[in-house]
Order: structure tokens, then sequence, then C-alpha cells
């Protein structure tokens, strides 16, 4: 009965008038830039990923563990990573149009698989965060209105990351944003790999700033305005 109590609560809380939209994108894509852009527009609300809790969990950094040793703690973070992804889609809306920074979804379907198919994520561990997947998405209804791709080259990518110097991303090599971006395109371009949970609008990002900045501009009203898509 508390189960139950739990989930009936849980879909409640996902259902809601706003509109819902993820920014999805490789490491490195511009999803901040984006973020920042639509933050200047009023009535929006932006949920950046929360990348601050995988950096520091009880004193514990568990973003950098994975990086350093994918096969030993990449079911440890992207179960923390589920759970906080789902706490972000949970929570109630302050304002009529939400754009969250990935999603759930993008969580599994690229950066779960990943680790799988690059042999760095044993079988039992993908079927466990396999399992909790299916068996949130199966009984807890996640609305999304529209995901807008940034379609970005791997090397685009590793060049900007080569220039922001975070800490953690330092040890990402051009071969691990190579399959990101090919498990990227099989998701939302071929439409091959697994389930989409919107339309997809594709922005190409891989320009200089002022044409990426210009190309949201130029999309703006077709994002937000996303019931009309």
């Amino acid at each position: 009965m508390v189960a139950e109590s739990l989930i009936t609560l849980l879909k409640l809380s996902s259902h809601s008038s706003s509109i819902k939209i993820c920014v999805e994108g490789n490491i490195g894509s511009g999803k901040t830039t984006c973020l920042q852009y639509f933050s200047k527009t009023s009535n929006i609300e932006i949920l950046k990923e929360p990348v601050s809790k995988w950096q520091n969990i009880r004193g514990h950094n568990p973003l950098a563990l994975m990086y350093q040793d994918s096969e030993r703690w990449g079911l440890t973070l992207q179960t923390y990573v589920q759970l906080t992804m789902l706490d972000r889609h949970l929570s109630s809306a302050n304002a009529p149009v939400r754009i969250m920074e990935r999603s759930i979804f993008s969580a599994k379907y690229i950066f779960v698989e990943n680790l799988f198919r690059s042999g760095k994520m044993p079988e039992v561990d993908y079927a466990v965060l396999s399992e909790w997947f299916d068996w949130i998405t199966a009984r807890i209804p996640i609305h999304i209105d529209l995901i807008v791709y940034l379609q970005t080259s791997p090397q685009t990518c590793h060049e900007r990351l080569k220039q922001r110097c975070r800490e953690e991303e330092k040890v990402i090599p051009l071969e691990y944003l190579e399959s990101i971006h090919q498990l990227y395109e099989d998701w939302l371009i071929r439409q091959t790999s697994a389930p989409l949970p919107a339309p997809v609008m594709v922005i190409s990002a891989d320009h200089d700033l002022q044409k990426i900045l210009c190309q949201y501009e130029k999309n703006h009203d077709k994002i937000l305005g996303t019931s009309t898509i």
C-alpha cells in the first residue's frame, strides 16, 4: 500500500500544464550556452544537470571516480544520475515553460549504453540499471514536449573541452566523444536504438557562438511554442 501511494503521488507530480523541453547533446555541444540564451526569456524555468551533486555526495566525487575507473564506478555514478534526473523531471514547475538539460532518457540510452557497449560496465551492472529504468518509466509517466538536439561533431566537442579545462573532463579522449555522438545519432536522428519520448528539433551547433545564437533567435518561437510543432 505504501509503494502504491508513493507511485500515485509521483504520477500526480509529473502532470503539469507547463511545456517541458529537454536540451540534448554531446559533452561540449553547447548546452550551457543554449540554456543561458533562453534564461533571458521571461516565464522560463531552467533546470541544469545537477553536476554539483555528482561531484560531491557526502564528500565523494563519483563523477571523477567514474572517469578514472568506469568499470568500478560506472554503476555507482549512473544510479545516482538516474535518481537525480528523475527528481528533476518530477519537481514542481515554476513557470509556463521549463527547459531541462538532458533527461533520464539520455542518461540510460546514451551514457549507460555507452559504458556497457564499450566493455566498461559489467553485464550484471547494466542489467540492474536497466531494470530500474524500466520500472520507473513503466510506472511514472515522464512527459516531455520537445527534445532540442544540439548536433555537434566529436572533433568540435573535443576542442571545446580542451578550452574550458574542467577538471573531470581532462581525461576524456576523442574516442569517447565519438561513441557518445554515434549513440545520439542512432537515437535522435536515425531513431534505431530506443523509443523517442518527444518530437526532436535539430540545431546544428558546430558553428561559432554568434551563428549558434542566431539559430536560437531564429527558432525561438518554435522551441517555446512546442504545442504547435
